[in-house]
């Protein structure tokens, strides 16, 4: 039985991808003098940061130490992110997080994101309070699609990893769930590029899909 779920951050609770997609590439046009094409930048969806700049940096022979390139790429991203007062969370999620909090069903949030990120936007959304564990890629030793941050997050809450239903939407994000031992329910966001979400349990192109009746989640 599901005593536990776990929320991703970007492209669930908030449409924050193309956000992400806007800084990046003007952040990489200014600062390196190129950008990557749509189809390698959906391959580091749902990975950390690290990840993404340690991947680039050895591609395209990139100078510079790579955590100030980090610190300097992710004050952009909160200056942005800290800019956009009228930002609305994606449609029907709040309503799923706060009923499931009603029910005293455990909620966790891991996320790629860095922890000041995660802060800001749930507590944007007045979501804070639902998540007795917020979780960041950058506080496991791998990000998605290793299992390391569902697992922390399991562990944390103090369920096992079969009693844990997760909610994603991407491919690295599914496929962490699942080699996590988890089930999975897969959002499609089309904001989110070309995702194969074929791996998870269930695929929702809507949050009311699943908002009448929150019961499910436990027989899930």
């Amino acid at each position: 039985m599901i005593k536990a779920v776990i929320f991703d951050m970007d492209g669930v609770i908030i449409d924050s991808e193309p956000l992400h997609y806007k800084i990046f590439m003007n952040y990489t046009k200014t600062k390196f003098g190129f950008t990557i094409s749509d189809e390698e930048y959906d391959t580091f969806i749902g990975t950390t940061n690290l990840h993404m700049f340690s991947k680039l940096k050895e591609k395209y022979k990139i100078e510079g130490d790579i955590n100030t390139l980090l610190q300097e790429y992710e004050d952009k991203c909160v200056e942005f992110l800290l800019s956009e007062k009228d930002e609305k969370p994606i449609s029907g999620v709040d309503i799923l997080v706060k009923k499931l909090y009603e029910e005293n069903i455990k909620l966790a949030l891991a996320s790629s994101s860095p922890k000041k990120q995660i802060h800001i936007v749930l507590d944007m959304f007045s979501l804070s309070d639902c998540f007795a564990e917020k979780v960041s890629g950058q506080e496991v030793e791998k990000g998605k699609p290793a299992p390391d941050i569902f697992l922390r997050a399991a562990e944390l809450l103090g369920v096992l990893p079969e009693e844990c239903l997760v909610f994603e939407d991407s491919r690295n994000g599914v496929l962490a769930a699942k080699t996590a031992g988890m089930k999975c329910i897969a959002f499609y966001n089309p904001n989110s590029g070309k995702q194969d979400l074929s791996y998870a349990d269930k695929i929702i192109k809507s949050f009311d899909e699943v908002n009448n009746d929150v019961s499910f989640v436990k027989e899930f």
